[in-house]
Order: structure tokens, then sequence, then C-alpha cells
């Protein structure tokens, strides 16, 4: 049995910081020959004690039964659970302040096995727009093929605009025999980095949930441009926070992952359809993701400065007509105003347009030497891409110039580089427009 003292978040009176915890909470070095960092635990499948045990850990990873108080479910088998999950999952909770959070192969495998093991045929999903480009397209093509509608409010900020979609995705569940049964935001968004007013969409969430005899939609918060640091979901109203750790918690841009965060309550049947349908993150990407978490706060820290340095420069340069960055919102509006309560940070991956169309934001990219042309974010090195050509491509041209991702909008997401080396990098681009 580990020592619980590697589960410990207090020295004495002092709670501990999760930058210290990241260095040995949930593991126990006895387990494991007394080796420092946890070694990568490349087996399928698990020895029991006795039959006894095996019998009781089936149990325990089905969800027939729980463990008794004070004890692990035990190991059985690799899609259900293993040593490498399990530590980085109790290190990812303590960022979040969690009871659980579950690891899962992608980002967008971890939005979808969240989504489907809330809602069934005829229900309806409220959304915020725009969403990351892989939810959108899941949302409307793959849930819409298994009978799960979807409503979008544009204006998360905006009671009025949120209530009214509450209202039209009620109305739609009511055509279709279901219940509105996730309310999905992003927030801030990909690309643009509009926000969205967690408390309003929690409001809005429980008045569905009074008219839906209490069940109300599981609130849940894509968190990945600004979490685990600058933002915490489940502190303003979300139950469930959801992220690609592929970005800036991974940061190396070498592996995919995801993961999600709650209660114990709404994880529940999270993990099971994830040990059912095989949505579990493999040791080795474990491992890897243990290593960048204990130096998640000097990367994101770091390229948050550098993100601030160069949106400052940009927001002064004659070919550049727009600036989608969280430190230049407009004094007074819904968008400050809820920057204010819910974020500490304005993160580093933010978005501008450039004077002219497409053929002027393809000069720009293709003039860059230091950043690199590639989607993703969150790595040490800065990249840029062209997001109505990539990432938000699959998007129907009418609803992207709605939402204001226009042919001239470039994303940037703003590694540990000098910053004064990437804003030369970015002029000298941008001059090939003069």
């Amino acid at each position: 049995m580990s020592d619980d003292r590697y589960h410990k978040d207090r020295l004495g009176n002092r709670r501990l910081n999760p930058e210290t915890l990241m260095l040995g909470y949930g593991y126990d070095p006895a387990l494991s020959e007394g080796a420092v960092k946890p070694p990568v635990f490349l087996t399928s499948t698990f020895v029991f004690t006795s039959a006894e045990h095996g019998k009781a850990f089936f149990d325990y990873v089905s969800g027939r039964r729980e463990p008794p108080a004070g004890e692990a479910a035990g190991l059985v088998y690799s899609r259900f659970n293993h040593p490498n999950s399990e530590i980085v999952e109790d290190r990812l909770a303590v960022f979040e302040e969690a009871e659980a959070a579950l690891l899962f192969s992608s980002g967008m495998s971890a939005i979808a096995t969240v989504i489907l093991a809330h809602a069934r045929p005829g229900d309806v999903v409220l959304h915020s727009q725009p969403l990351y480009g892989g939810t959108e397209t899941l949302i409307a093509k793959t849930l819409a093929g298994l009978r799960i509608g979807a409503v979008g409010f544009q204006d998360g900020t905006d009671a009025a605009s949120v209530t009214a979609a509450a209202e039209a995705a009620e109305a739609l569940a009511a055509k279709t025999g279901g219940r509105v049964s996730v309310v999905m935001v992003e927030t801030p968004s990909n690309p643009l980095n509009t926000l969205v007013d967690l408390a309003l969409v929690r409001q809005a969430a429980d008045r569905i949930g009074a008219r839906q005899s209490g069940a109300a939609p599981a609130v849940v918060c894509d968190n990945t441009l600004l979490g685990p640091l600058f933002q915490h979901p489940l502190r303003h109203g979300a139950d469930i926070s959801v992220y690609s750790l592929t970005k800036y918690v991974g940061g190396h841009s070498d592996l995919i992952a995801g993961a999600a965060l709650g209660s114990a309550a709404r994880m529940k049947p999270v993990r099971l359809l994830r040990s059912a349908i095989g949505t579990q993150l493999d040791p080795h990407s474990c491992w890897m993701l243990g290593r960048s978490l204990e130096t998640l706060t000097l990367r994101m820290e770091k390229a948050n400065r550098n993100g601030e340095i160069i949106a400052e420069r940009l927001r002064a340069h004659p070919k550049v007509t727009r600036l989608h960055h969280l430190g230049h919102l407009a004094p007074g509006s819904g968008a400050a105003r809820v920057y204010a309560a819910q974020c500490a940070a304005p993160g580093s991956t933010f978005s501008f347009d450039v004077a002219g169309a497409e053929p002027e934001a393809f000069r720009v990219l293709n003039a860059l030497q230091l950043f690199k042309l590639a989607v993703s974010l969150g790595g040490t090195e800065s990249l840029a891409s062209h997001p109505a050509s990539t990432t938000h491509s699959g998007v129907p041209k009418e609803v992207r110039d709605r939402l204001g991702i226009t042919d001239a909008t470039i994303r940037v997401s703003i590694g540990i580089e000098h910053p004064e080396d990437l804003a030369a990098d970015l002029e000298a681009a941008l001059a090939t427009l003069e």
C-alpha cells in the first residue's frame, strides 16, 4: 500500500502550492524500487494478489461498487487504469482543486467521451460559439448523426443572448423528445479569445434544470487556452473542465493527450465510458505529461509575458487592423468584466487581422523566419497559422464571417524565445505588406 504522505497537500498548517506538489504528489518511490521519478509501466495487465482481490477490483472499475474508504480501486488492465495515468490525474486535479481527473488519448476524445456520457438521442447540446474546429465538427456532424441536436450562442457575456439560446435549446429538446443535457463552452475561444461568463451559464443551466424536473445539464468548459494556471472553471460554476493536454500542459509539441476534471460523481459515468470505448491514455504519454507538469508554471508564465510584449507591438502596427488579445479588451465591455472576474492572465495564444485578405495573410505567414507555420499551440516554440484555411476550414464560411474569423486572421502561439527576436520577426513579415 502507498505511503499516504505522498497524497498530502499540507505541511503542518500550510497548504502547499501546485508548483511544489508537481514534484512528488501521488507517487510513492517505495513502490518502484526507490526510484526518484516514476518509471514507465509498460504492461497491459496487472497481477492480483488473490482471486478475491481480482473479483473486488473488477467490481470497482466497472462501477458495481465503491472501494472501502481509504483504499484505491486497484489495478486490473491498462485500458481501465495504470500507475502512470493515476499519478498524473492526481497531480492535474491539484491545479483545478478537483475531486477527480481523467486522462484521455486526445483532447477530442476527452470532449467526445464527456458529451456522450451525458447526452442521449433526442437530447440537445447548448454551446458557445466559436468553438475549436474539431469540437464544431463533432457537434455538427457526429452528434447530429446520433440525433443529438445543438443550439449555439455567440455572445457568452450577454445574458439576453445566453437566455435566448437556452430557450431555443429547450424548445428543440421538446420537439425531439429529449432534454438539454450538456452546456459546452470554450473560454477563451480559439482563435478569437472571446469569453464566456461561466456564472451566467451556470444560472442558465440551473434554470433549465428546474424546468426539466431538476435534471440540470452538465456545464462543460474547454479550459485549454488558459488552464490550469490562469483560469479555474470549477470555481465559477462549471461541472467539468476539459483540456487538450497536447497544448500548454504537455507543452513541448511531442504528445497527444486530453483530460476531464470534476467531482467524483460527475466523473463516474465518464470514467465508465472511457473504459468501455478505450479512450484511456498510454503509459509513456502519461509519463511525459508528468515530466511536463514539473515546469508548467515556468513555461506558461514566461510565454504569457512574451505574449503581452508581442501584443503591444502588434496593437501599434499600421498593418494590423484588429487584435484579439485579452490584455487589450475594451474598457467597460462585457468581455472586460468577465476577464476581471474569472481570468488571472491573458495567456499567450491570440489572433490578429492584417490589412487585406487571404493573399496578404499568406504573405505575412510565408515571410516569418522564427515562427513555425503549424497548427496547435502551447508549446515552447512560437507557432503561426491561418485558422480560416486550417483549423476552422470545416466551419461554413458564413459562420466564420459572422464570428469574425476572416481570411485576414492570423493566429499566433507565443513560445519562450526572447520576445524581442519574435517581435522583430513579426515586424519584418508585416513589412512585406508595405
